[in-house]
């Protein structure tokens, strides 16, 4: 049996000295969950929010309103704004969010049951895209929460193959500087 996304982005996590936040709406805390079977997750995952309510996206994840009102909370814009203020909030390296509409009910001509935008903010800026899944709605969310680690697995790295290097464990950032510590936690020295 191959091994599973979640293992593997959490080594690429570890082995770079990087954090992990996480923004949900659709998967209701599925990417939190997956990220946290994994064994030694607490080197790197900070934890995460479950905002399925638009108030509680504007009031914890910082999304804008006037981004809700134009464009829907299942839009790139609106994902792009949670993962952002997923990695301002829990003031970690990564973040990766996922909003869209589970089903069975819900969808539109121009927004159909199973469409998903994850995203993806790092140090590189924020990576959005759009999948359409079909299936029931444990079906849906199980694709989705998948395909959000496999977005995060390919972010980390691209990351590295253009040639930025991250700071270790050791909280050097690529400039020299200490790096932030997460909330609650201390920096020994």
């Amino acid at each position: 049996m191959s091994e599973r996304i979640e293992t593997r982005v959490g080594r690429l996590l570890r082995d770079r000295g990087l954090t992990l936040a996480v923004a949900e709406s659709c998967t209701g805390g599925l990417i939190c969950h997956r990220l946290t079977q994994v064994p030694g997750c607490s080197a790197y995952f900070l934890g995460g929010a479950v905002a399925y309510h638009n108030a509680v996206k504007i009031a914890l994840l910082g999304v804008a309103a006037t981004t809700l009102a134009r464009d829907g909370a299942v839009s790139a814009e609106t994902a792009a704004e949670m993962a952002r203020g997923a990695r301002r909030v829990f003031g970690a390296d990564a973040a990766v969010a996922a909003t869209g509409i589970a089903g069975p009910a819900g969808g539109s001509e121009t927004k159909p049951v199973g469409l998903v935008y994850l995203a993806v903010a790092h140090g590189g800026g924020v990576t959005v895209r759009r999948r359409l899944f079909n299936g029931s709605r444990s079906a849906i969310k199980s694709r989705a929460a998948e395909a959000a680690l496999g977005l995060l697995r390919e972010c980390l790295r691209a990351t590295r193959k253009a040639g930025v290097r991250h700071a270790k464990a050791g909280g050097r950032t690529p400039a020299g500087g200490r790096r932030k510590a997460p909330p609650g936690r201390r920096r020994a020295g």
